[in-house]
């Protein structure tokens, strides 16, 4: 998905239960998201409550103001440990996906072609990712190898979203532009190729599933309201249960669950933003660093201080 307020007592309670007590200090981290604040596409971490931010990708590019030279450091995404991250880079010349460490060291590049891929993410067990190349999804182990791809056919497929139970791939699955419109509807599909189906039939542009921690639900963005508003809206696994989460503009893309299922992070107007299920907000993140990309680490360490 390309990258394009209010806080209340409640939401801030809960956030405050998820991050360490205060101080100076490193952070915890609870979140991944990437921002543009120096001027180039790095990968940052920080706080739930979003204190703490801190860079964990480095930039050799020598002119950030170039497309060219930027090594677009993007789509971050936790492994089930916490230990890693993944990530899509084209300091290669095209965007390949990458792992770290959760502080920022021992990158390796795990695939290598002249194709774009982009939105890496981590099967339950750690042991493969998904992610999206050349209109499909493909799905590789950890250190790169056996390749498979589990998706082939005429509509581009994009960021895959592996549930936490491990049954299921979330997708984006493009149409062709009708009334000049990009239609995209969220399916799924097992791991292993088979039961390919629509999740949402909701005949508009529909982007970046995230599973809810129990796999029961699945978030997305999606300009299903007036005026063509991007909000974030969730699902039930079964297609049943849709209901609209945030209500006010602008644009609301690529939501994350927290570990506890209680808050979605997600990006609007520059900002990183969380919401609980009672549709509070709070913008945790300065709208003039242009952070997008929100990505919880699923085991936070423990809070100290």
């Amino acid at each position: 998905m390309p990258i394009r307020l209010l806080g209340v007592a409640p939401l801030a309670a809960s956030v405050l239960l998820l991050v360490s007590c205060g101080g100076e200090g490193k952070a915890r981290p609870d979140v991944a998201f990437v921002s543009t604040r120096d001027g180039d596409y790095s990968i940052y971490e920080m706080n739930a409550d979003g204190g703490r931010q801190a860079r964990l990708t480095e930039g050799e590019q020598s002119d950030p103001s170039s497309a060219q030279e930027l090594f677009f450091q993007i789509d971050p995404a936790w492994s089930p440990n916490g230990r890693l991250i993944a990530f899509s880079s084209k300091r290669t010349g095209s965007f390949d996906i990458f792992v770290m460490n959760a502080d920022g060291t021992g990158t390796r590049r795990l695939t290598s072609t002249r194709d774009d891929e982009a939105n890496p993410t981590w099967s339950p067990d750690g042991e493969r990712l998904a992610f999206d190349r050349d209109r499909d999804i493909y799905v590789v182990n950890a250190h790169g190898t056996d390749l498979v791809r589990i998706t082939d056919d005429q509509a581009a497929d994009t960021e895959p979203a592996w549930s936490p139970d491990g049954r299921w791939i979330a997708y984006v699955k493009g149409a062709n532009e009708t009334v000049g419109k990009d239609l995209r509807e969220v399916w799924l599909i097992r791991p292993n190729a088979t039961r390919s189906h629509s999740l949402t039939t909701l005949g508009v542009s529909s982007y970046s599933p995230a599973w809810s921690p129990d796999s029961s639900r699945i978030a997305f963005a999606s300009d299903k309201g007036k005026g063509g508003i991007f909000d974030i809206y969730t699902v039930g696994v079964d297609g049943k249960g849709l209901r609209r989460l945030t209500r006010t503009g602008p644009d609301a893309f690529e939501p994350a669950w927290s570990p506890d299922g209680k808050t979605i992070a997600f990006s609007r107007g520059g900002a990183i933003v969380i919401i609980d299920v009672e549709g509070n907000e709070e913008e945790i993140t300065d709208r003039d660093s242009n952070d997008s990309s929100p990505a919880w680490n699923p085991r936070p360490p423990e809070a100290t201080g």
